[in-house]
């Protein structure tokens, strides 16, 4: 069979399309030092938006109960000025009195409740603070990092040029309806579409041709003759 012919130039194509697969599949491969800023990046957002969501939380706390504190020191002003202003009896003053302490005795409960509740809050937005900081700190790193891969990925789209020009030259003068096919065969057997036949064998799934199948294929002509076994496309180079 001619080496012009359009099975060698469709399995030249397949040779170019499994060098550009490579070529992918060295672009997936992140380098372990990026993907472990990359996995602290999203640890510390975490981190943070967690520790935000909590000192929001914490912040509400605080400020209803300082506004209820701050109602019943309101309450207890008034009853105070009420008795100095009404209470003209032991009578009344001893209910003013009871009244007064149960407000005392009740911002003193209050208090002591905000007391836990203010160190929650200090030690949530130190805890931001320093996770904001370790966030600020990890981004130069990881910018340096990113541009690196950047260059990278880049520098292989760059080797792959070549081939997928040449590819595009190949695939344009051949049959659209079998390059089509070729790229579903391909797609749905490993990156295969085209396989030679070896010692009387098809070389993609090593099943026994037909003799008769072997010589239709050796001809090299249009449509590609099938593996009846796996229905990737035959080729004979050995002829």
């Amino acid at each position: 069979m001619s080496d012009t012919g359009p099975l060698s130039r469709l399995h030249r194509v397949q040779h170019l399309d499994l060098d550009l697969d490579r070529l992918r599949a060295e672009e997936g491969n992140i380098p372990d030092a990026l993907r472990n800023a990359r996995a602290e990046q999203e640890r510390l957002n975490n981190l943070l938006e967690d520790t935000e969501i909590t000192l929001e939380a914490t912040d509400k706390k605080v400020r209803q109960q300082e506004l209820d504190l701050a109602g019943t020191r309101e309450q207890m002003a008034r009853a105070q000025d009420e008795q100095e202003k009404n209470a003209f009896d032991a009578r009344a003053q001893s209910q003013y009195g009871s009244r007064i302490q149960m407000l005392g005795e009740r911002a003193e409960e209050m208090e002591e409740d905000l007391l836990p509740l203010r160190e929650q809050q200090r030690e949530l937005t130190e805890k931001a603070a320093a996770l904001r900081a370790e966030h600020r700190a990890l981004r130069p790193n990881l910018g340096a990092l990113e541009t690196e891969d950047e260059a990278r990925v880049q520098a292989l789209r760059d080797q792959g040029e070549g081939a997928r020009k040449e590819r595009a030259e190949l695939v344009a003068n051949l049959d659209a309806r079998t390059v089509k096919e070729y790229d579903m065969i391909r797609k749905a057997k490993k990156g295969l579409g085209v396989v030679e036949i070896k010692n009387g064998s098809c070389s993609g799934c090593n099943v026994n041709l037909p003799v008769n199948v072997q010589q239709k294929a050796a001809l090299g002509k249009l449509p590609p003759v099938k593996c009846p076994s796996c229905g990737r496309f035959l080729i004979r180079l050995d002829v």
